[in-house]
């Protein structure tokens, strides 16, 4: 540090200089407290998946969870890591689970995700306007308030993917699903519905653009802009009401990369 002497214009400008060498460190110090306190973009090293197709009446959910299925493995999720539940399931297949409420629910809240550990949960299926996400199996709604419920336990303060694919699923982009540590896609607005579910399809509409974004897309904010424009590119081809695809993309994970 710099010594002044005593007296004269000499010990004003080392005075001067020695403020400025003080405010230069006041700063500094200031910048590096703010930085630390600025949200990051998570990264996890160890991912968990809970899969869910909510209906039987046509095939596209369990063929868009399978699919995602596949995707995750190809992208170095473990198949132990992977849990899937349909409401197709038969009792001889034990690799679903049936897609219940309760189980649906219990399975997210059972990850018990810590640091490293990230959550994906993808849900496909049909949607009732201002009550969720339609499970078939035993004719019962997932709303936003319980999956949101689930995911504080399973996934607490840990990067977290949630896909709600289904008519009116904007409802699960709002409060109380978003968090800081959350990224919510849904297919459409909460007063719109979504489209493609017919039995001569591999997927639905936003399914098989989502589908195709994850395929080469680097980001989740990539893949949120690309598969809304192509499901805009397709209504517009069909001559369909806009969805509107909606998300959230909470602070923490607002940079978050598509990575496995």
């Amino acid at each position: 540090m710099l010594g002044c002497a005593a007296g004269g214009a000499g010990a004003s400008a080392c005075e001067s200089a020695l403020m400025r060498q003080h405010l230069i460190a006041v700063l500094g110090a200031a910048l590096i407290l703010l930085a630390s306190a600025m949200p990051r973009a998570a990264e996890a090293a160890h991912w968990q998946a809970v899969l869910v197709a909510g209906d039987t009446a046509q095939p596209v959910f369990d063929n868009a969870s399978r699919a995602v299925a596949a995707w995750l493995v190809e992208h170095g999720v473990a198949e132990a890591d992977i849990h899937r539940l349909a409401a197709s399931a038969g009792r001889r297949d034990r690799a679903v689970e049936p897609a219940t409420l309760r189980r649906v629910l219990g399975r997210i809240a059972a990850l018990r995700s810590g640091p490293g550990d990230g959550c994906f949960i993808f849900i496909t299926s049909h949607g009732g306007r201002g009550l969720g996400i339609y499970l078939s199996r035993e004719d019962e709604m997932l709303s936003p308030k319980a999956l949101a419920r689930a995911l504080a336990q399973g996934c607490a303060g840990v990067p977290t993917v949630v896909v709600v694919s289904g008519c009116y699923s904007g409802s699960f982009a709002q409060l109380p699903m978003a968090a800081s540590n959350r990224i919510v896609l849904t297919a459409a607005r909460a007063d719109r519905s979504s489209f493609g579910c017919a039995a001569d399809r591999t997927y639905t509409e936003y399914d098989a653009c989502l589908l195709g974004s994850l395929a080469h897309a680097t980001s989740w904010q990539t893949v949120f802009d690309e598969t809304k424009d192509c499901v805009s590119r397709r209504e517009h081809q069909l001559g369909e009401t806009a969805s509107l695809p909606q998300a959230a993309f909470g602070a923490a994970v607002r940079d978050l990369p598509l990575q496995f």
